[in-house]
């Protein structure tokens, strides 16, 4: 892989948070998502499917919320530790998504990110793989199994909502060693208990949960794909250990999602994920600037729209070929 490491250096300069800006983004995006959600409960005294036909706005918003809690995970978004735990945790309201066992487990895909041989440590389906020759040395019954889990309909339309809405609420993927952030999960969960018990008392338990569940549902959707993707096609570059660095696994692992405006505007600049992953310190306002800024950056793996959803079927590791490639190629190449 061997990318030179001074283009990491050479991103500090981005790291600084601008508090105006931080300041602006929670604004228009709390403010974005609590309006949106508002006109939904408002119109549904009108009727229920005009109300729903904002639900794709409330997710674009509640997705830029998920965007600002990820930041505040990686310390990024204010200066100092405690401001973004207590914006991050609000965000966690929000998202469902509990701030600070996601925030531990999201610093260690970092680690081990396009590892081949620590793609298990902690990993998730949406951020691991099988190799080619692991998936054909599967039995039939597993290899229906694993290619069932990651086809798109379900790793990405069925399964996200009961990730957010269902497992999110008990601490599943930690260890117990991990003591603060198991308790911190069950913390969460009774805040969301008494916001949506106070909701649901206000306005109707019913109406809460047939205007916040689309929200949710489709915010999920949105964000696992972005997190799925910007990590696959088949440019996406694996390593075994010996071969491994932080900076190539972050500038030829991860890409450059280049989306439309609007759309990068609701995706907060995520799609600079190489970017992103090279220097986790940068807050998302500053990753297109610092993508600009550096030629070296510039040459990195760049993903449309439209390669994104092709990208969901780039599923298995060929070490031959040195690329990811999907199901099908892998079962044509072993006939």
């Amino acid at each position: 892989m061997n990318q030179p490491a001074d283009i990491r250096q050479n991103t500090k300069y981005f790291q600084a948070p601008i508090l105006g800006k931080s300041l602006t983004q929670i604004l228009t995006s709390f403010g974005g998502f609590f309006a949106t959600c508002a006109a939904m409960y408002l119109l549904s005294t009108v009727s229920y499917w005009i109300a729903l036909a904002l639900s794709p706005l409330a997710a674009g918003f509640l997705v830029r919320i998920f965007i600002i809690q990820h930041d505040c995970g990686h310390f990024s978004f204010f200066r100092g530790r405690r401001a973004n735990d207590l914006l991050g945790f609000a965000c966690s309201l929000l998202t469902l998504t509990p701030y600070a066992s996601w925030r531990r487990q999201h610093a260690g895909h970092h680690g081990i990110w396009n590892d081949l041989d620590r793609r298990q440590s902690g990993a998730d389906i949406y951020s691991s793989c099988l190799t080619v020759a692991e998936y054909r040395a599967l039995s039939p019954l597993r290899r229906w199994w694993y290619r069932t889990l990651r086809h798109p309909v379900v790793a990405n339309i069925l399964l996200p909502p009961l990730i957010f809405v269902g497992l999110y609420r008990v601490p599943f993927d930690s260890p117990r060693t991990w003591r603060y952030e198991r308790r911190a999960v069950y913390i969460t969960d009774l805040a969301l208990v008494a916001m949506f018990g106070g909701l649901g008392l206000l306005l109707g338990f019913a109406e809460v949960a047939t205007i916040q569940l689309p929200i949710m549902m489709l915010a999920s959707i949105i964000g696992v794909w972005l997190f799925s993707v910007q990590h696959r096609g088949e440019t996406a570059l694996w390593a075994r250990h010996a071969d491994w660095d932080s900076v190539s696994a972050s500038v030829q692992g991860s890409n450059y999602l280049r989306l439309p405006a609007v759309l990068q505007w609701f995706t907060g600049n995520i799609g600079y994920h190489h970017v992103h992953h090279l220097s986790p310190r940068i807050p998302k306002y500053r990753l297109q600037e610092c993508h600009e800024s550096l030629p070296a950056l510039r040459d990195v793996p760049t993903m449309s729209f439209g390669d994104g959803l092709r990208a969901m079927h780039c599923v298995l590791w060929d070490e031959e070929r040195g690329r990811m490639v999907t199901f099908h190629e892998a079962d044509a190449g072993a006939a």
